[in-house]
């Protein structure tokens, strides 16, 4: 090792103490608490307010299968396990997140009871509970139990002879207590209390339509709305709360404040709009399921259950029959967590903690409905436009402003879209051409997350049936979407396709297509780079980019990656892309070392990253480093950040900023200024350790003078924003970003349309 990088390892190690450092565990629950905010913000449309709400619950739900299930497992570990940068036991951890999940989940519901729901009763939206109702409406949903509900209910009794079944994941399900009064059989003659619980039908609505006064009178029936909890991997967005000790402290307004600032109409100018949920509706004729019996207590309870996948891949002879495996395992395995209503019988709750084997840790009393996140769909039911963000439709892609054809456009330049601003319409079409063009010989594309019906998967399948060669990496260890993904992959092999299930010990991240073509002057490739899934819905909700170029060095790394995946083929020396996990860390070593070297007083370097999460620890003291050599380092850190802005001495040239709004920030890019050096690239990966070392991740230069142009001006509206922007405090909190007196408004989601507006406008004033 040489003097000057033996004075490097000195330097970094200077840095490596755990004051410096936030637990990513930790930090997680602050993003959390950032998308809270979020639903108490009285700019957002009501309806955005309990999406945002609704969000934060999938969160949790996925936290809880994942990270807390991750600590519990690290716990009982042969060896203690302590994080690398906090230098905190599992144990620590544990406990630390319990206590600040439980303050979480009170905030939470705070927000509904007290923000959020007198909000929705003054729009005539009302939830009802059994001892609210009507006669009328009593007998109305009683008719509506025994045609709808009651064929489906099944009452599960737990003995001797019928013990503790396991309960599906995420399952609401009602406990009950039952002391009989028929003899059952000879198990019960002592008549000792009996445990029973009945699962709540998720294929039935979670919520039900209750007649109004005026439908009574008519007689009209009851119109239940079919209502089924969101999946979590794909509503993941972002904001934060302020800290609160005690729950009944408001956290951005109060429902005074709400009738003051917003006046509206009396609930006697609204038609009202009432609801029940339909575990309350089972809940008051539960008694038709166990007639003779004396029903003594009744509790609606959920179990979150471990859902990290253990594969032996190693050992695997077919991953696909082992993820299967995995996946049924998964239903069966620890809880992590048991949400239950309040005062729950002691009976009922002792069942549970010894039937499924935990502390009262795991308890969390939740003070409204069970599971939040069924106001996702209740709200795409609902015809209330007025309570939603007015849409905003994708535009032209700036780069295809005068051109008809992506192929012809790529032949010219490279082209970048930033979705959801500009159409991810032309990707998909550059897919489907390319699968219906008798021109294309080859097609070559990883798959991550796609969602249901996907018309990419579909164009790949037609282009196999078509006799096309089709390879396809379909990642199936794509956390919560491995069920859909095995079957498209069956699909894809029964179409004909080539269909690889990733590398063993690696997920496969990277974003990347790769079309062969012939034309007249021989053949050419063509090839598209992200940061998102190929996936038109999310494309409307996440900031995406997407880079299609047919520069043939980029052609020709990605063909090698590609060699890579598929055969034996070691990864050679690439000359545009960098891959991970081969010299990820590597690279982003080298650009911001090169950065340091070339830092002056005179003329400080600068570093600027949009990243999703900053966990990893080596790249973390990289930019303390550069820090204290006067490099000005700007992040830009949707969700975890365990960097400590700020610390004189240590990092107090480096800004740390989340934005959180409409869209959620998803998209990656890497700015390394130094004098007379500018070096722009996108890449598949965050400064994450899983990342960079266990994903097969891409980062690519831009080197088009105006689309590196373009992506620092981008940056620099999310350096500025002033209305969704958040900044990270040295002690791991969060404060919005205030607009002065003398600022004008930046919401950078917003003012992106108008910059991409304002250069199509120019585009087309130059092309006529």
């Amino acid at each position: 090792m040489s003097l000057g990088e033996r004075m490097k390892k000195g330097e970094r190690h200077r840095y490596d103490r755990p004051e410096y450092f936030i637990n990513r565990e930790l930090s997680w629950l602050k993003f959390n608490e950032r998308v809270l905010e979020e639903a108490c913000e009285k700019e957002h449309p009501l309806f955005e307010r309990l999406k945002f709400l609704s969000i934060t619950a999938s969160n949790l739900d996925e936290f809880f299968m994942v990270r807390v299930a991750g600590l519990k497992q690290q716990m009982h570990a042969p060896h203690p396990i302590i994080d690398n940068k906090t230098q905190m036991t599992a144990t620590e951890q544990y406990q630390a997140v319990m206590q600040e999940a439980r303050q979480f989940v009170q905030k939470q519901m705070h927000v509904y009871n007290e923000v959020l729901t007198p909000l929705l009763e003054k729009e005539g939206i009302v939830f009802r509970r059994p001892k609210d109702l009507t006669r009328k409406e009593r007998e109305a949903l009683e008719e509506w139990f025994w045609d709808t509900v009651y064929p489906v209910l099944t009452p599960m009794a737990v003995d001797a002879s019928r013990p503790f079944p396991v309960l599906a994941n995420r399952s609401l399900n009602l406990a009950l207590l039952i002391e009989p009064e028929a003899p059952l059989h000879s198990a019960h003659a002592s008549g000792e209390p009996l445990f029973a619980f009945v699962q709540v039908p998720h294929l039935l609505p979670r919520t039900v339509r209750i007649p109004t006064v005026e439908e009574d009178k008519e007689n009209e029936s009851i119109e239940p709305t079919d209502l089924v909890v969101p999946d979590a991997s794909k509503v993941s967005q972002v904001s934060q709360v302020s800290k609160m000790s005690n729950v009944s402290t408001p956290l951005r307004e109060s429902p005074s404040d709400v009738e003051e600032k917003q006046p509206l109409e009396k609930k006697s100018q609204k038609s009202v709009h009432a609801y029940i949920l339909l575990e309350d509706v089972i809940r008051m004729f539960i008694h038709h399921l166990f007639r003779g019996q004396k029903i003594v207590a009744v509790s609606a309870f959920r179990i979150t259950r471990n859902s990290d996948l253990l594969l032996n891949e190693f050992e695997a002879e077919d991953l696909l029959e082992e993820i299967e495996r995995e996946l049924k395992k998964r239903r069966m395995s620890d809880a992590v967590r048991i949400e239950i209503e309040p005062g729950m019988h002691p009976f009922l709750r002792s069942v549970l903690q010894e039937w499924e084997e935990v502390g009262d840790e795991a308890f969390f009393e939740i003070e409204g409905p069970i599971d939040l996140t069924f106001l996702m769909r209740f709200i795409a039911e609902r015809d209330f436009e007025h309570l939603l963000y007015a849409p905003i439709p994708p535009m032209r892609p700036v780069d295809l402003i005068g051109e008809d054809d992506v192929f012809d456009a790529m032949k010219k330049k490279d082209l970048l879209f930033y979705h959801p601003y500009e159409s991810f319409d032309p990707v998909v079409r550059f897919i489907e051409d390319a699968a219906d063009d008798p021109d294309v010989l080859a097609i070559k594309q990883t798959l991550y997350r796609v969602g249901k019906d996907s018309p990419i998967v579909h164009a790949l399948m037609r282009a196999a049936e078509a006799g096309k060669q089709v390879t396809v990496v379909v990642e199936l260890r794509a956390r919560f979407d491995e069920e859909k993904n095995i079957e498209w992959a069956k699909q894809l092999e029964e179409a004909g396709c080539h269909v690889i299930y990733g590398l063993v010990g690696l997920k496969t991240h990277a974003k990347m297509v790769l079309v062969v073509r012939r034309e007249a002057d021989g053949l050419r490739r063509y090839v598209h780079l992200g940061t998102g899934n190929y996936n038109p819905q999310t494309a409307r909700l996440y900031t995406d980019l997407s880079f299609l170029t047919s520069d043939e060095r980029i052609a020709e790394d990605v063909a090698e990656i590609f060699n890579s995946l598929s055969g034996y083929s070691t990864l050679p020396d690439l000359s545009e892309v960098r891959v991970g996990p081969h010299h990820l860390r590597e690279s982003f070593h080298e650009l911001i070392e090169e950065v340091i070297h070339h830092s002056r007083p005179e003329r400080p370097g600068r570093i600027i990253a949009k990243i999703n999460a900053l966990t990893d620890k080596e790249i973390i003291l990289d930019l303390y480093r550069a820090s204290q050599h006067g490099v000005k380092v700007d992040l830009i850190v949707r969700g975890i950040s365990c960097l400590r802005p700020g610390i004189p001495g240590v990092s107090e040239n480096i800004r740390v900023v989340s934005i959180v709004g409409r869209y959620l920030e998803h998209s990656r890019i890497f700015v390394f200024q130094s004098h007379r050096r500018e070096k722009v690239f996108v890449a598949s990966a965050d400064w994450m350790t899983r990342n960079i070392e266990r994903r097969v991740e891409t980062l690519f230069p831009i080197r088009d003078r105006m689309l590196k142009k373009r992506l620092i001006r981008f940056l620099d509206l999310y350096l500025h924003d002033n209305v969704n922007a958040r900044e990270l405090l040295p002690d791991g909190t969060y404060v919005r970003i205030k607009q002065e007196s003398h600022e004008a408004e930046v919401d950078a989601q917003m003012d992106m349309y108008t910059l991409l507006r304002d250069e199509a406008k120019r585009l087309k004033r130059r092309a006529r």
